[in-house]
């Protein structure tokens, strides 16, 4: 696991973050014409780990052919989260975080850690898939592709 840090972030909420990192994993290797990107966000409470299972040779995610690239979400206890945030922001007082938020910190991530400006496909499940509908409503000229794996447009209640 790698992390990508950010330093401090305005959030949609009006909040400024401090210090914020992004954990992630990356599979395969990135293309000479930075071509073959795949995001693959985390979902709620889940990490690069639960992605695992699509990612591997053969698989639909083939690291032999594909740069797979795996944030984790903010607030899911490997990237910036209540249980490692700074005071004030620690527990309770962490703020209001926003798939846009997650999003432009993974575009952040592609860009300045791997000089990537568009993608290939950007996946996800549940949360993530949530992520990978705001990746094409965020950047439509960056994304080629999406898929979404059982993620509702829209939270439902019984999911707060």
């Amino acid at each position: 696991m790698e992390r990508f840090h950010a330093g401090d972030v305005h959030l949609q909420s009006g909040v400024t973050l401090p210090d914020v990192s992004v954990a992630y994993v990356t599979h395969g290797r990135l293309s000479p014409a930075r071509d073959n990107v795949v995001v693959f966000p985390t979902c709620f409470y889940g990490t690069h780990e639960d992605n695992e299972f699509l990612i591997g040779p053969g698989r639909a995610l083939d690291p032999e052919r594909l740069f797979i690239v795996v944030p984790n979400m903010l607030a899911n206890g490997l990237s910036t989260s209540p249980s490692n945030a700074p005071e004030p922001f620690s527990g309770s007082g962490f703020p209001l975080v926003t798939h846009a938020d997650n999003v432009a910190l993974q575009a952040r991530l592609l860009r300045e850690r791997f000089e990537v400006e568009r993608v290939q496909l950007a996946l996800g499940w549940s949360m993530g898939g949530q992520q990978a509908y705001h990746w094409a409503a965020m950047y439509p000229e960056r994304v080629e592709r999406i898929a979404v794996i059982c993620g509702a447009a829209r939270t439902a209640p019984h999911t707060y």
